[in-house]
Order: structure tokens, then C-alpha cells, then sequence
């Protein structure tokens, strides 16, 4: 069995776990602190960074890598699919959501609010929440323009690129800070990704000392 080192805070790792979900893979988990990791994982990947993905015996590590491993190696259903343009809008999209909203928005977020707390015990900067939330509401806006176009983000079907999306707004969901009531588009989709059986479990996720925001779990928010 496939098992993922994980952090409930980590997007990439929910990433990788959801599209396991959907190829309906079996795999366990294991959680490690980001900001704290083990000298066993670290050996694992030298490089400190989730998920880490292990399968007898054969490590992989880094999320793009993970993802077209699985894309490769469990092909019967597939989340980067269609003709060479439509995959390289999956992967566009991917790269915009794992990259520039993870650098933009989680950064200046999540890492202020909680691997900041648990790392060094400090308060959040004022300062750097205000540009995350600022940066939050970009992606909003161009996602929410995306899907006044589309079904799903890369067009008429769901694909790793609502998944790698979903995987990060949730986590700052979970804290509460992500204001869908002004995007209409971008609350629908949403919605719909939380009701995928793949997310199921994602939603069920707790991050130690921090109590979810109310309506993350709920399916009709």
C-alpha cells in the first residue's frame, strides 16, 4: 500500500491525496509538522518538504513529479487528459495555483497564522496578512472570470487542475479567510469540488490548536 507523508496545512499534499482518491487508489497516511520535521522523513527528502510519497519502498518526492508518476502508472482514469492543448491548460493551471497562489496567498496566510505560531511562537505580522488577503482576492477575481467561461476550471470536465486549485483555497478556508459570498462563480465551483467524494476526507482534516472556520465542512455554504 502507497503511504503520503502529509500536513493537514500543506495544499501540494492534499493535492496528491485527492487525486488518489479519484484514480480510487489505496493508500495510508502519515502526518509530519512542516516547521518541525523528522530526521526519518528528512532522510526521505532532504529537501524538507511534504508530501512525500512512498511506495514499496520507492520514494518520491515533489508534487508535479508525484502527480505525473500516477498519471503515468494508474492511466485507467486520468485527471490530465483531452489533446496536447487542453493538457498544457491542466498543467497551466496547476503551475498558477501550486506556484504563484502558494507564493502570493498561502505564504502570506497560512504560514503567518500557523506554521509561524508552532515554529517560533510569534504573532502573526499585521502587515503580511494584509497583502495575502489582498493577493486573495486577485485569485478570486481571475478564478471567478475563469468560470464564468468554463464548467470546471480547463473546461467541461473536472481535472488535476480544479483539484490542485481546490486543494489550496481549502486550507485557508479552513481558517476562515477566504470571502466567497462576493464570487458567485468561484463559490459554485467550490461547492461542487467539496461535494467529490476525493474530498471527503480533506474536510474532515483538523490542524492541532486551531479549530476550523464553521462552514468549511458544510457542503451548502
Amino acid at each position: 500500500m502507497v503511504l503520503l507523508i502529509h500536513h493537514p496545512t500543506v495544499p501540494q499534499a492534499r493535492k496528491i491525496r485527492a487525486l488518489m482518491s479519484e484514480k480510487r487508489m489505496l493508500f495510508a497516511l502519515r502526518e509530519e509538522e512542516p516547521w518541525n520535521m523528522s530526521q526519518e522523513a528528512l532522510k526521505l527528502n532532504p529537501a524538507a518538504e511534504l508530501p512525500i510519497f512512498v511506495n514499496d519502498g520507492k520514494v518520491l518526492c515533489g508534487d508535479y513529479a508525484i502527480c505525473e508518476y500516477l498519471e503515468e502508472t494508474s492511466p485507467e482514469i486520468s485527471l490530465i487528459f483531452g489533446d496536447a492543448l487542453h493538457k498544457a491548460e491542466i498543467r497551466r493551471l496547476c503551475g498558477w495555483f501550486d506556484g504563484k497562489f502558494y507564493k502570493e496567498v498561502h505564504r502570506n496566510i497560512v504560514y503567518e497564522k500557523v506554521h509561524k505560531r508552532f515554529a517560533t511562537g510569534q504573532a502573526p505580522d499585521s502587515r503580511i496578512l494584509k497583502v495575502g488577503l489582498n493577493n486573495l482576492n486577485f485569485h478570486l477575481e481571475y478564478l471567478d472570470w475563469i468560470l464564468e467561461r468554463r464548467t470546471y476550471l480547463a473546461g467541461e470536465e473536472f481535472s488535476l487542475a480544479d483539484i490542485a486549485a481546490a486543494a489550496q483555497f481549502s486550507v485557508v478556508d479552513y481558517l476562515g479567510d477566504v470571502p466567497w459570498e462576493g464570487y458567485r462563480n468561484a463559490k459554485l465551483w467550490y461547492a461542487k469540488v467539496k461535494s467529490r467524494p476525493c474530498f471527503k476526507d480533506i474536510l474532515k482534516d483538523n490542524i492541532r490548536g486551531i479549530l476550523p472556520a464553521k462552514h468549511y465542512a458544510n457542503l451548502d455554504f
